[in-house]
C-alpha cells in the first residue's frame, strides 16, 4: 500500500528549463556569447549550476571565472524563478488525486533551499506540500538516501509505503538506497542517450496521469 508520494522539482514535478536556460543565457550575454536553443540547455536542467555553466561556458568548478559567473546565474535566476516555469502536463491532475484520496506527497529535490520554497510558493503548491526537502536541508544530497528518509520521517510512513518520482539516475539510486519504490519520469530532462534499463527502477512512466490508475479509492 502506498501511503505517500515524493516528487523531485526539477525535471519531474515542474518544467523549470525555460527559466533556467533564461538565466544561462544572461549570463552569456555579459560574455557577449550568443543564446543557447533551448532544446541545448533542456537535458542539463536536472544538474544544477554546474551543469548548467558546463553547458554554456563549457567551465568546470575549479575555474577561475566559475566563481563570478556561478553569481550571476544566480542572481538572475532568483529573480526570475517563476517566469515560464510550469508544472508538467498530468502533474496537477495527479496532485489532485492524491489529496482526493488523502494521500500525502512531497518535494525531495537537490535543488538549495532559497529556490525550492520560493517557487514552490509561486506555483501554489508549497502550502499543499506535507514536505520540502532541498539539496542542502540534510548533510548529504541525492544520491544519497537521507533526504527520503528525511521525508518519510517528516510525514511519517516508512520508506516502503513511498514512490518517489524522478528523472534522473541519481533519483532512482537514491530510492533504491532508501528501500523506496522508485518511478522514472520519462517526460523529463533525460537525454537520448540515457540507458533506462540500468537505473533500476520500479516502472518508467510518459505522464504524471499514468500513477492515477495506481492510486486505490
Amino acid at each position: 500500500m502506498i501511503k505517500s508520494f515524493l516528487f523531485d522539482l526539477d525535471g519531474t514535478f515542474a518544467d523549470t528549463a525555460p527559466d533556467l536556460a533564461a538565466a544561462l543565457n544572461h549570463t552569456r550575454a555579459t560574455r557577449h556569447l550568443p543564446p543557447l536553443p533551448l532544446e541545448t540547455i533542456r537535458p542539463q536542467a536536472s544538474h544544477g549550476s554546474r551543469g548548467l555553466l558546463k553547458t554554456g561556458f563549457g567551465i568546470e568548478p575549479d575555474a577561475p571565472d566559475y566563481g563570478a559567473l556561478r553569481d550571476i546565474f544566480l542572481d538572475y535566476y532568483a529573480r526570475n524563478i517563476c517566469v515560464h516555469t510550469r508544472l508538467f502536463a498530468g502533474m496537477a491532475e495527479l496532485v489532485a488525486a492524491l489529496e482526493q484520496r488523502g494521500i500525502q506527497w512531497g518535494i525531495v529535490t537537490n535543488k538549495p533551499h532559497r529556490y525550492t520554497v520560493p517557487l514552490m510558493q509561486a506555483l501554489g503548491y508549497a502550502e499543499r506540500a506535507a514536505c520540502l526537502i532541498s539539496g542542502d536541508t540534510c548533510t548529504l544530497a541525492k544520491p544519497h538516501p537521507d533526504p527520503l528518509l528525511k521525508a518519510c520521517e517528516i510525514i511519517g510512513v516508512t520508506p516502503g509505503q513511498c514512490l518517489y518520482l524522478g528523472d534522473d539516475l541519481r533519483d532512482m539510486q537514491a530510492a533504491n538506497a532508501a528501500a523506496m519504490r522508485g518511478i522514472i519520469a520519462r517526460y523529463g530532462y533525460i537525454g537520448d542517450g540515457a540507458q533506462l534499463d540500468s537505473w533500476e527502477a520500479h516502472g518508467i512512466i510518459g505522464t504524471p496521469t499514468e500513477l492515477i490508475g495506481c492510486l486505490t479509492l
